[in-house]
Parts: C-alpha cells; sequence; structure tokens
C-alpha cells in the first residue's frame, strides 16, 4: 500500500496518473470477473427473468431446477469419481516425470542435454496425427483403460521448460557444490535440497497438470468407450444434449413448449458450467500465492 504522505506529496498530475490507472485496473477487473459470476448468479435464478434480462448483479427467482437435473443423475456421481481418480493419478505422474527430467536437463555437466531438449521441444510443433495416435494406443492395449487418461500425457513439453528454467535461474549452484561437498549425490541433492526449494514452480505445474486432467473432453470422447469409464467433462456434455435435444423436441410441439424448454435447457448449461469449474475454483484459492511467483521465475530463461 502506499504510504498517505507519499501520496500528499504527489504533483498533480501523478494523482490524475494514479487515478486513471486505478480505475482501468477495476474495469479490467470487473471484466473479467463479472462473465464468471454471471453464469454463477444465473445457475440458479429463475430463468425467465435470466432471458428477459432481469438478472444482472444479483440472482432473482431462486430456482436450482438445474441443479437438480444436473445432480439427480447419477451418472454425474460415477464422472466426478473417474475424473478425481484421473486427476489426483495423473498428476502425480507428471510431477514424478517431469520435475526431475527438469533437474537432470538443467545441470551443464549433463552433455546430452541440448539433444534432448531438442527432442523434447520437436513434439512441440509436430505430432503423429489422430489415425496413428489411435492404433499406437490399441497396441499398447490402453484404449478403454484408465491408463489412457494418464500415461500419453505424463509429460508435458512446456511444463518441463518451464522447471529446467526455474532450476537454472534459481537454485544456487553454490547449493550443489556445498552438498558435494557433503558426499550427496545427484539423487539426494534433488531430494533434499533442490526439490524442497521448489515449491513455488511445483505449485504452477501442479496447477496446469491439474486443470488439464480435469478438463480433459477429446481423450474420453475419441479413446474411450466404455461409459462407466468416463470422465466428468463427458457425462455433463450428454447431459447438456439430452436437454437440449429436449427443447428442440419441444419446439417441433409448439412455440410455447419450445421456450418454455429452452430456458430450462439454458439454466442447466449454466448449471454444468459451475459443476465442471467449481473444484478448480476451489483449489486455486490455496495455491495462488505461489502461482505469480512460479509464473514468473519459471519464465525468466528459456
Amino acid at each position: 500500500m502506499i504510504p498517505m504522505s507519499r501520496i500528499r506529496h504527489q504533483s498533480p498530475s501523478d494523482r490524475i496518473f494514479a487515478i486513471v490507472v486505478a480505475v482501468l485496473v477495476v474495469v479490467i477487473v470487473f471484466l473479467a470477473i463479472y462473465p464468471v459470476f454471471f453464469v454463477l448468479i444465473a445457475s440458479f435464478s429463475d430463468s425467465t427473468l435470466v432471458q428477459t434480462g432481469k438478472v444482472l448483479l444479483w440472482p432473482r427467482g431462486i430456482n436450482l431446477f438445474g441443479y437438480r437435473q444436473i445432480l439427480g443423475d447419477g451418472r454425474i456421481w460415477n464422472g466426478y469419481k473417474n475424473t478425481i481418480i484421473y486427476t489426483v493419478l495423473g498428476t502425480a505422474v507428471n510431477l514424478i516425470v517431469t520435475m526431475p527430467a527438469a533437474y537432470a536437463l538443467s545441470r551443464r555437466e549433463f552433455k546430452a542435454r541440448r539433444p534432448l531438449m531438442f527432442l523434447f521441444a520437436v513434439t512441440m510443433f509436430f505430432s503423429g496425427g489422430l489415425i496413428p495416435t489411435y492404433l499406437l494406443y490399441r497396441d499398447l492395449h490402453i484404449l478403454n483403460t484408465m491408463w489412457v487418461f494418464i500415461l500419453p500425457s505424463a509429460l508435458n513439453v512446456y511444463n518441463l521448460i518451464i522447471a529446467r528454467s526455474f532450476y537454472e535461474a534459481s537454485i544456487p549452484e553454490e547449493l550443489h557444490e556445498a552438498a558435494l561437498i557433503d558426499g550427496a549425490n545427484h539423487f539426494q541433492y534433488f531430494w533434499r535440497v533442490a526439490l524442497p526449494l521448489s515449491k513455488a514452480i511445483l505449485s504452477v505445474i501442479t496447477l496446469y497438470y491439474l486443470v488439464y486432467h480435469w478438463n480433459d473432453f477429446f481423450t474420453g470422447l475419441i479413446f474411450v468407450r466404455d461409459y462407466s469409464k468416463q470422465p466428468l467433462q463427458i457425462v455433463l456434455r450428454d447431459i447438456l444434449i439430452a436437454n437440449q435435444a429436449f427443447a428442440g423436441g419441444a419446439g417441433n410441439a409448439g412455440g410455447t413448449g419450445q421456450g418454455y424448454a429452452q430456458r430450462f435447457a439454458d439454466q442447466i448449461k449454466y448449471g454444468v458450467i459451475i459443476v465442471a469449474s467449481l473444484p478448480v475454483f476451489i483449489i486455486y484459492p490455496f495455491i495462488q500465492k505461489y502461482f505469480d511467483k512460479g509464473v514468473m521465475i519459471g519464465a525468466v530463461k528459456g
């Protein structure tokens, strides 16, 4: 916070500039937050009032029809269970693979680090394509299994580069030299020194991987046919499509029925967004204090 004595000694032009900046920041924050806030209040407001533009800043005519339809569907709890398993286990595998690899590639004495980093970077620009990928997963016998959500995405090259940059820029080499004097090898140094000092970047990468696994929609759509193994995103999609189809069928029966059904279909759509996003919104505040620091540290060097 800026001291009051400093504000009093500012020139009129500096005060005007500070006010303009503050107003712009407030406007930008409002524009960023309001769409999410509107979806939240629209999800439990009267759908008629939402459609007529009477719900702007506060919920009106509380109506939980959308949430009753979503949470009353037994498929959603199985989807939640699957997604939680895929997210927790997948993120754990990601961290187990990414952090040691980033540390190894950050060590200057590792002669193969540049060729390996080049090979990693190539995968960011080229892929085998959907059909070869499908055939590969089939030959690996991971189609219709939980492993198709975990093993193919065990390493994200972008996150690897961020973590490697962190180790190169933020862990003093003197710590490694001191550890060598004490008789520690690279494994001991990584586990006892480097990793405990990596809380900031570890939190950032954990959030990146967690959000990826939580929002993973394409994998279930293409590579999984067993509905009992489908993630939450596919289940919510099916619920949304079913209600949109119901609204369309009501439209064929009559204009009044279409409007009534469409209003509730929109309310279910808002509820689906909240149900899909709420867990990430809950987790983020607990690691937010590390997030900004980790992103800036990891972006110092490429």
